[in-house]
């Protein structure tokens, strides 16, 4: 029998703990995943003990993990803003690590999906037929993606939205928390949809939109 996979979660706060939720409901549906624990560069005392208290052991920072690991292995990355996660890829893949994709059992994932290296999708999330996923994609616990939408690298889409179909969402743009886009539209890159907003219209690259219906202006990104 092959070794298992040996993942690592980059983050200890919120969502980093929901990332080894999603890998030990992996593990329990019987995915061959050794988690080894996470690194983070500053955890607060509380996500600290919040680990401990689960078991899982903090490896230190970024670097002093990649300087003394004793194997190598692959990353999730437990950080929710999509700027930084892009900043953390660049890091750890010059390290020559690469990603790991986690997607909850729970999730139901529609046919001729495409999901690219480092996506995370939790439990309850939809994704519809004919989706694409871009490198480290978050989709958060029940978000729904319809079909044929594409989602660049690093797009968050946070709890309870909803992508409709054919909407194109631009790198590191974040969905907030039950947001809906309707169908068809096109958010541009490094933009930022409001919780509970209601996009009607595209939205330009780098603009921050907020309300039902959604506007706004230049992200503060």
């Amino acid at each position: 029998m092959r070794a298992p996979d040996r993942v690592v979660v980059v983050g200890a706060s919120g969502f980093g703990r929901e990332c080894l939720d999603v890998l030990e409901a992996m593990q329990s549906a019987g995915a061959h995943i050794a988690v080894l624990g996470v690194v983070d560069d500053a955890p607060s005392e509380a996500n600290l003990k919040r680990l401990a208290e689960r078991g899982v052991v903090h490896l230190g920072g970024i670097d002093h993990w990649l300087a003394t690991r004793a194997e190598r292995a692959r990353f999730v990355l437990g950080v929710g803003s999509p700027a930084v996660r892009r900043r953390l890829v660049e890091r750890l893949e010059r390290a020559g690590l690469s990603a790991f994709s986690a997607v909850h059992p729970s999730a139901i994932i529609g046919s001729r999906t495409d999901l690219g290296a480092g996506v995370v999708v939790c439990g309850g999330a939809v994704i519809s037929t004919n989706v694409r996923l871009g490198r480290h994609v978050h989709v958060n616990p029940n978000a729904t993606i319809g079909h044929d939408a594409v989602l660049d690298d690093y797009v968050s889409v946070n709890p309870a939205a909803t992508v409709s179909g054919e909407v194109h969402v631009g790198e590191r743009s974040l969905i907030g928390a039950g947001a809906v886009v309707l169908q068809g539209l096109r958010i541009g890159p490094d933009a930022l949809v409001g919780a509970a907003a209601c996009v009607t219209r595209p939205v330009p690259r780098g603009v921050t939109v907020k309300g039902v219906p959604a506007r706004g202006g230049p992200s503060d990104s």
